[in-house]
């Protein structure tokens, strides 16, 4: 199922129009730059979802060269958030753009939040010169799975291999 969805951009700023009958608590996201005061509740978000609790890592995030991106709703609600960097990879290949994460609220899932996130973050990537966007996922994850694929994203070139230290 299809869901008609406007994206409105002011500078920086993406704003996604969904329509009512889809949106039980609110009909636009607006798609910004983390702040300190956002920790608090991307943490909780993130927690919630993964059980695991890791606010210095959320901090960390923060870093003038990351790029740490919140979806919030009309009613000032965290909707979502992603974060990435450029970096270089190994082995001679060019920069790229590199997501580290995404969580979206179960609320607002399937609602376009995780698109526009991701949009938001690929569009700062094109404009920082990099023409290619990685990540790595869980290959038994297949919620993000589904999703990345939904973006368009196709396994790449390399392998990851990978052992336990004794």
């Amino acid at each position: 199922m299809a869901f008609p969805i406007s994206v409105i951009r002011y500078g920086n700023t993406y704003l996604l129009s969904l329509p009512q009958e889809h949106s039980a608590r609110s009909d636009m996201v607006t798609i910004r730059p983390a702040q300190p005061s956002d920790l608090p509740a991307i943490s909780a978000l993130d927690e919630r979802l993964t059980g695991l609790s890791k606010p210095g890592y959320w901090q960390d995030m923060l870093a003038p060269d990351r790029h740490f991106l919140v979806a919030e709703t009309d009613r000032r609600a965290l909707a979502g958030f992603i974060a990435g960097e450029v970096r270089a990879w190994e082995f001679g290949q060019p920069a790229a753009g590199w997501v580290f994460a995404i969580q979206v609220d179960p609320k607002t899932r399937l609602k376009g939040v995780g698109s526009a996130l991701f949009e938001s973050l690929a569009t700062r990537f094109r404009q920082a010169g990099v023409t290619r966007l990685r990540t790595l996922v869980d290959r038994k994850d297949h919620l993000i799975l589904s999703f990345f694929r939904a973006q368009g994203m196709v396994a790449g070139p390399s392998l990851q291999l990978d052992m336990e230290l004794p």
